[in-house]
């Protein structure tokens, strides 16, 4: 069981609550109002989970700047109405900042009763290792 401060526990649910509103923005055919929301939402989980400085650092590493400068115009393509343009260049930095959780994201995964096996399917493996980046030793 995971242990969260009460701060931490509203990021969550503020991460989660964009999640889902960029969901259905997405859905609703790229209103512009629900991206919006989704990603002033998650920005803010973000920064109760990990707090202000952590986040301020995540973002402004070096090896993270090209993510964070298309994540930021996606975000200001997205609030001034241009919702598809904004997604793309937006999904391009999340991409580009959160690419290197994905392997653990997969790994984690796998240890889910319904979607473990499947995801450890000897077809199915090797696909979604190469997506996510992980790294398979050749022995």
């Amino acid at each position: 069981m995971l242990w969260l401060s009460q701060t931490q526990k509203f990021g969550v649910f503020f991460t989660s609550a964009g999640a889902l509103l960029f969901f259905l923005g997405i859905m609703s055919f790229f209103d512009a109002g629900l991206l919006s929301m989704a990603n002033i939402l998650f920005l803010v989980g973000i920064c109760l989970i990990i707090g202000p400085q952590k986040t301020l650092y995540f973002f402004t590493r070096p090896e993270k700047i090209r993510g964070t400068l298309a994540f930021a115009i996606g975000i200001i393509l997205i609030l001034s109405k241009r919702p598809f343009i904004g997604f793309v260049v937006e999904t391009f930095g999340i991409l580009a900042l959160f690419g290197e959780f994905f392997a653990t994201l997969v790994q984690f995964l796998r240890s889910m009763p319904v979607i473990g096996p499947f995801l450890s399917h000897p077809m199915v493996a090797p696909v979604v290792d190469r997506i996510a980046g992980v790294r398979v030793l050749p022995i």
